[in-house]
C-alpha cells in the first residue's frame, strides 16, 4: 500500500526527493494510517483545489486496501 501511495504521489509533485511516508501500526480498529509529508510548495498539487486531489488520493488508497481486506486512512502533513 505504501508503494501504491508512493507511485500516485510522485507523479503529481516536483520535488520527489521531499516525499516522505510514514507507516503506523494497525488501531484498534484495524486501521493502518500513512502518514504523507511533501515539499511546501507542493502541498498544493496533493491537496487540490476544495481538496479534491486529495478526496481522490484517500479513495484509491481505500479501494486497493479492500482488495487485500485491510482498512487504511491517508493524513496530509
Amino acid at each position: 500500500m505504501k508503494e501504491l501511495l508512493f507511485s500516485i504521489v510522485e507523479e503529481l509533485v516536483e520535488d520527489k526527493s521531499a516525499i516522505k511516508i510514514i507507516e503506523d501500526a494497525p488501531d484498534a480498529d484495524g486501521v493502518i494510517v500513512f502518514h504523507l509529508n511533501v515539499a511546501p510548495d507542493d502541498m498544493g498539487r496533493v491537496i487540490g483545489k476544495q481538496g479534491r486531489i486529495a478526496k481522490a488520493i484517500r479513495t484509491i488508497m481505500r479501494a486497493g486496501a479492500a482488495r487485500c481486506n485491510i482498512k487504511v486512512a491517508v493524513e496530509i502533513d
